[in-house]
């Protein structure tokens, strides 16, 4: 059972939203540290393991600077997210760079930050042939397909999914590297999402170490990085369990003492993203209607904007009323954004205390895939992110969006500039 606590008090949340308005996503920087620091932790029995933050599930540089303090480094997969990690000073074997149907640019730029270039396609290798960069780093995509029955609707199963590169493909890639010279050669997947069991994610560990070993006996290379990919979950429902951080570590080591002997100079990594910054955000939205028709409505002021994987996947994310945490639930909601779209819902009857205008409705787990994937759809604007640090000290990290900044890119007269 996974108790739904918030991290800020009453008194903080409400002088928050009187000084900037709602809605806002608010991170909590201590609960990020401490939760990486656990992570790190797990795996500190070897010597060269490193955590790679997922820039796509919050692309905000105070966050990714934050992380940097703790040592961990940066997963990119476009030109803005190379940007963001230049800007916070990673560089080298601190990125990887990991896209698909990559534009020529962005290949030059991770060259240019000597990441890790993380090839997602054979066909890539022509491309930068092409371009004339030889990587000092280069690492490749697996996937593999029917070996691996396993998905859901985030990522799909690997046969049915556009990353990554067959098993015959890789191994030609590799086999490439090797004779261009390249010194550091790496092998990446990411086949799993939001995964709670330690099953999965014990069975890609294990994928990747045979794989290792594959590429070993065939071409007498020991790979100098494996990247298991993300895919760590976190408890979105009350009822889930999190990841034992700490077992999976140790299952991890015995698996590695089992069946990597030779690969003590070899980095091994995650490029979690949900898992880091997810349970460390919140967004903060005002009840602003209601409505009685066939069902009990509550409109907030934020919307799929500021929160798309509830309309997009159907996911769940808790919801708290600020100060009626311990009033008895005995209301049934949907509560809903303004976009004309049906899916414009947090939450669908959902048992909660009773609501009234005014109220600051806390929705829970959304400090990854939040903000990140908002969008303006009916000209909707995006809003604020504010970052409370271990001092207590609060920040705000990203302003509202304005009319300005949406039509910025329109030449029409008459339109705010």
């Amino acid at each position: 059972m996974n108790v739904k606590k918030i991290p800020f008090s009453d008194e903080l949340l409400r002088e928050i939203a009187t000084t900037y308005g709602t809605p806002f996503h608010i991170y909590d920087e201590k609960g990020m540290k401490d939760n990486i620091k656990k992570f790190q932790e797990a795996f500190s029995w070897h010597a060269d393991f490193k955590e790679y933050f997922a820039v796509k599930a919050t692309p905000n540089p105070w966050i990714m600077k934050s992380l940097k303090e703790v040592n961990v480094g940066a997963d990119c997969s476009s030109m803005a997210e190379l940007i963001l990690a230049e800007a916070v000073g990673l560089e080298g074997e601190d990125i990887v760079f990991s896209s698909n149907d990559t534009p020529d640019e962005e290949f030059i730029k991770a060259n240019e930050l000597n990441a890790i270039i993380n090839l997602d396609d054979e066909s890539n290798i022509a491309d930068l042939e092409r371009l004339n960069i030889c990587p000092k780093r280069i690492c490749f995509r697996y996937n593999p397909g029917p070996d691996v029955n396993r998905g859901n609707g985030i990522i799909g199963k690997p046969e049915e999914a556009k990353y990554g590169m067959t098993h015959e493909q890789l191994l030609r890639s590799v086999h490439w590297a090797k004779e261009k010279g390249i010194s550091y050669i790496g092998i990446h997947t990411m086949i799993i999402s939001a995964e709670l069991e330690l099953k999965g994610l014990l069975g890609t560990i294990e994928l990747m170490f045979d794989l290792a070993n594959e590429i070993k006996n065939k071409e007498g290379i020991i790979v100098n990085f494996i990247d298991f990919g993300g895919g760590i979950g976190i408890p979105y429902k009350p009822e889930d369990t999190a990841v034992d951080l700490e077992r999976l570590g140790e299952e991890t080591r015995k698996l590695y003492e089992k069946k990597m002997k030779g690969f003590d100079n070899t980095r091994i990594c995650f490029e979690c993203g949900r898992s880091i910054t997810g349970p460390y955000g919140f967004l903060v939205t005002e009840a602003i209607h209601y409505k009685h028709i066939y069902r009990n409505y509550i409109g907030v002021d934020a919307c799929m904007a500021d929160l798309m994987r509830p309309g997009m996947y159907g996911a769940y994310h808790h919801i708290t009323v600020l100060g009626k945490e311990n009033t008895i639930h005995d209301q049934v909601y949907d509560v809903v954004g303004s976009l004309c779209e049906n899916c414009d819902k947090f939450a669908i009857q959902r048992k909660l205390p009773e609501i009234e205008k005014g109220d600051l409705l806390i929705i829970h787990d959304t400090g990854a895939h939040g903000h990140s994937m908002g969008f303006n759809y009916n000209g909707r604007l995006r809003h604020q992110e504010i970052l409370v640090h271990n001092d207590g000290s609060v920040q705000q990290i990203r302003r509202n969006e304005t009319l300005k900044d949406l039509f910025s890119t329109l030449d029409f007269p008459k339109l705010i500039k």
